[in-house]
């Protein structure tokens, strides 16, 4: 099957996209987007966004999300991701960025489109990469899971180096094959405010954590 998907990953994933299930998928997600026209989110193009943005070659760091924002306007193809113009951020969102301000001394951006992270060699990776507006999880058990299985699995017998931020239990159990001998995984709770109040987000200090991984490794950090 051609997918339209950044080269790198396409030459590493095409035995994936021969698989049966993942034309089952293709089918679901055309289907899905031909029938609600605007009502799936992110837009067509984009969702392979965090693979176009950043190719295998100069992966440095994986976060792992859920699956898109449902709300029209906000998904943009990565994780925590929002559009330039979303205002206010995703309550999750503002608490990554509260913790990098705490952990970095970096204030707290103005816009939440984190494309400027992805262009430095973060991939930020939905588990499930499409979503009915309004509906969270309405595309799960479809065969994205599995797709994402096979890309953090890819990741991890491929290449070396690499940072891995799981946050929140969904994250943590999708994480749990990865080999640690050669990797850095670092995992926290989710930073949705739930999480965040109970004191399982704030002070885990993973955004200097995997800069000093990094910088450990001959590799430039992340301006986060």
């Amino acid at each position: 099957m051609d997918v339209k998907i950044e080269q790198s990953w396409k030459i590493a994933l095409q035995s994936e996209f021969e698989q049966a299930y993942f034309k089952n998928l293709t089918d679901f997600v055309k289907e899905e987007y031909a029938s609600n026209k605007t009502a799936i989110f992110p837009p067509a193009p984009l969702i392979f966004k965090a693979f176009d943005a950043c190719p295998m070659h100069q992966l440095k760091v994986v976060i792992l999300g859920q699956d898109p924002y449902p709300t029209r306007g906000h998904a943009n193809g990565l994780c925590f991701s929002i559009n330039p113009d979303v205002r206010p951020f995703a309550k999750s969102l503002i608490n990554i960025f509260k913790e990098i301000e705490a952990d970095l001394g970096q204030s707290i951006p103005e816009n939440g489109d984190l494309s400027r992270w992805a262009e430095q060699g973060v991939l930020l990776l939905n588990a499930i990469l499409t979503v009915q507006e309004g509906k969270p999880q309405s595309h799960q058990n479809k065969g994205w899971e599995r797709f994402t299985d096979a890309v953090i699995q890819k990741i991890s017998d491929e290449c070396n180096n690499v940072v891995f931020l799981l946050w929140g239990g969904y994250a943590k159990r999708k994480g749990k094959n990865i080999d640690r001998s050669k990797h850095l995984v670092l995992e926290s709770g989710h930073p949705s405010p739930m999480s965040a109040n109970q004191g399982l987000w704030y002070g885990n200090k993973h955004f200097s954590q995997a800069n000093n991984y990094l910088t450990s490794k001959g590799k430039i950090p992340i301006i986060w």
